[in-house]
């Protein structure tokens, strides 16, 4: 700022020194220094305010680089919790029995290596009471599927982390957008670090339990959950930068129909979180029957634990019950949040964003009752925890849609 000021400066200085050489005669040599100067002056404070105005930022185009950028990302977290789930599915998430931030992403390669890790793994209780006839080879599958959820989350944290710096250090963020990724970064190594704190509930010894042995409920939830809010952030963010809000009247109608696709979004996602209790208590094997969970609609034992209280998260028969209810809740409010926006002059992205919310729905309840039918058989069950996020990435378009014109 202090080279432009005093580059202002002389220049003002030749020109008013020019002016008075022009009333004068005196001095044509000194007049035509004085004229290629001030040329010479003008064109470079003319260069200088074009490459300054070109490198300004943020602007239209960093925030389309960043919003993409920010919607690769939310693609990489789906991509966990779809692995997370399959891990999950084919008991794997205990096969690796410590945790090391740069060592472990190194499997073992040798045969003497192999048999080092499998003896570790079978000094956990997972091997002495479920798996103590596993072989080596269906050792290194297990390890694998961990392994490879586990460096995917690695890559996760790199896709946040090593373009925020990148994009710090050349000015692409405003104030706002620093705070926002740097939750972003924080919210991922929070979530790995989550994730030990998940596989370690299930390598403790319990003495008083011979059930098979598995992670907390609370704790897969608390993983699963932080992922979610991770993706939502992050897709919420990108379809901001990238998807202008659309100008629409403001009426009491469509004040409704923002506070409705809200709620509707609450629950979609609140039924995706339930869904982390019932992997958690494999309890989509106690009822495999629809709509009545046996021979009846409310079954015998949906209260069998006392305090009652603790029915809701510890009760397999409640949490497949509390599911069920959440399911078909959500789906309720979505056909309600179709109809109603049927009545509304809407912007044609809107409308086509809700009716593929609304299409979405049914297809996830459909996966849902079939998953329970079938006994839960990994693929369908994945490709049902697959919907819920695809249902949860269509409820935020419809939000973000609908958002209004900023003042």
């Amino acid at each position: 700022m202090l080279l432009s000021s005093l580059r202002t400066t002389m220049f003002c200085g030749c020109r008013i020194a020019y002016k008075g050489l022009q009333h004068s005669n005196r001095s044509p040599q000194l007049r035509q220094w004085l004229v290629k100067r001030g040329k010479s002056s003008i064109t470079t404070e003319v260069q200088a305010s074009s490459v300054q105005a070109a490198v300004s930022v943020p602007n239209a185009a960093t925030n389309r680089i960043i919003g993409r950028w920010l919607l690769g990302c939310s693609g990489l977290v789906v991509g966990a919790i779809v692995l997370g789930g399959v891990t999950r599915l084919t008991e794997s998430g205990l096969s690796m029995v410590d945790w090391h931030l740069v060592r472990e992403m190194k499997p073992p390669q040798s045969q003497e290596e192999w048999e080092a890790e499998f003896s570790k793994y079978k000094q956990f209780p997972e091997f002495k009471i479920l798996n103590h006839d596993m072989t080596l080879s269906e050792f290194k599958f297990i390890f694998f599927m961990e392994w490879g959820h586990r460096m995917w989350g690695r890559l996760v944290g790199l896709a946040y982390i090593v373009p925020t710096v990148y994009f710090w250090r050349k000015g692409y963020f405003t104030r706002s957008m620093k705070g926002k990724v740097l939750g972003l970064c924080g919210f991922v190594f929070f979530q790995g670090l989550l994730g030990w704190y998940m596989v370690k509930s299930g390598l403790e010894e319990k003495p008083d339990s011979y059930d098979i042995p598995r992670v907390s409920q609370y704790r897969l939830s608390a993983h699963l959950g932080s992922a979610l809010l991770l993706y939502c952030a992050s897709l919420w963010t990108g379809l901001t930068l990238l998807l202008p809000a659309q100008k629409m009247v403001e009426t009491n109608r469509l004040m409704q129909l923002r506070r409705f696709a809200k709620g509707t979004g609450g629950l979609v996602f609140l039924t995706a979180l339930s869904g982390a209790f019932v992997a958690g208590l494999d309890a989509g094997l106690v009822y495999n029957s629809f709509p009545k969970m046996g021979e009846r609609w409310i079954p015998d034992d949906l209260l069998a634990f006392s305090p009652k209280l603790k029915n809701i998260f510890e009760n397999p028969t409640t949490v497949q019950f509390d599911h069920r209810i959440l399911g078909i809740s959500s789906v309720t409010a979505i056909t309600g949040l179709y109809l109603f926006s049927r009545r509304m002059v809407l912007p044609r992205r809107a409308k086509v964003a809700i009716s593929l919310l609304a299409t979405m729905a049914y297809a996830q309840v459909a996966l849902g009752i079939s998953t329970l039918l079938l006994y839960v058989p990994t693929s369908l069950a994945a490709t049902h925890q697959s919907g819920s996020v695809a249902l949860l990435s269509l409820a935020i378009w419809v939000l973000a849609e609908l958002r209004k014109m900023p003042k």
